[in-house]
């Protein structure tokens, strides 16, 4: 589960080293943005390494590569996919042609390192105009996608607009994403909060990010995977109320009822599969069903 996406710095080899311990769900090592252009060569080589021969536990190991246009993407990869990288972050995707393109480069370099071919995913970062409007598309250029991300910095700078604490300037582009990736089938993944300080404010952008549909959040300090995690997890009523539904759908199995009911209400597979995210979240806060509550 993909709530906290915490971006690492791939010429850091002290952070990279804190990978092994931070407790995010996903590390996104970092060899675009965060490292200048002299050092790219070094950060490539140093990323390789540490997914070679670093133990990450569960944590998903995710490197986000420079733009395909760049003179450093195809290197990046070279290094990377053979390296062991889980899934690839594709920054200022704007259309289909740029999913497509990278789906045909992971597909030669699977085949060269002998892994299974579809194996390395991709999240696209979607952090332009452009990219907002085409985000369904994107989403649906290949089955390697498993999420949209949003770059709300360069997409404010974009579209000419001041980036504000409140993020009303990015209200319709969270909205836009998040729809396409539920039509899609996929994941959401909620822009990063700027402020390392600010744990409250990140509180709340994170429980908004969430009343819209977002799925998870990137992260570019560790000092926000407590308050993001915290945002995520259930209340109790809400995890022993998943429970039920579980429960309640089981007992409707065995006993071979076309619909199930609950408290009245009837209970879909929408409804099914929601419950059981509520578990799983409550689960990795460390919640239990109440003694005397729904069997498991």
């Amino acid at each position: 589960m993909r709530r906290s996406l915490l971006f690492i710095p791939g010429n850091r080899p002290n952070m990279i080293q804190n990978g092994e311990v931070l407790p995010a769900d996903a590390l996104i090592f970092d060899l675009e943005d965060s490292v200048l252009p002299q050092d790219k060569d070094a950060a490539r080589d140093l990323v390789a390494s540490a997914l070679r021969t670093m133990d990450f536990g569960s944590r998903e190991r995710i490197v986000r590569i420079n733009d395909l246009e760049s003179p450093h993407a195809a290197a990046d990869l070279a290094a990377v996919v053979p390296a062991g990288a889980e899934t690839i972050l594709l920054p200022k995707t704007g259309g289909r042609k740029a999913i497509e393109d990278l789906d045909a480069l992971l597909t030669d370099l699977e085949d060269q390192a002998g892994r299974r071919q579809g194996e390395t995913r991709i999240i696209a970062l979607i952090e332009t105009a452009r990219g907002i409007e085409n985000a369904l598309e994107i989403a649906e250029a290949s089955a390697r996608v498993t999420a949209l991300a949003l770059g709300a910095e360069d997409l404010s700078a974009d579209l000419a607009c001041p980036r504000t604490r409140e993020g009303l300037e990015i209200f319709y582009s969270r909205s836009r994403l998040v729809m396409a990736a539920r039509a899609a089938g996929i994941e959401a993944l909620d822009t990063p909060f700027i402020d390392a300080h600010d744990l409250e404010g990140c509180l709340a952008d994170t429980r908004f990010a969430i009343g819209l549909g977002f799925t998870g959040k990137l992260c570019i300090s560790p000092f926000h995977l407590k308050t993001i995690h915290e945002a995520f997890a259930p209340d109790q009523a809400q995890y022993d109320q998943a429970h039920r539904i579980i429960a309640a759908m089981r007992r409707g199995r065995e006993e071979g009822t076309g619909a199930v009911s609950l408290d009245g209400k009837m209970i879909d597979p929408p409804i099914v599969r929601q419950a059981e995210r509520v578990i799983e979240l409550g689960r990795l806060a460390g919640l239990a069903a109440r003694e005397g509550g729904p069997s498991k």
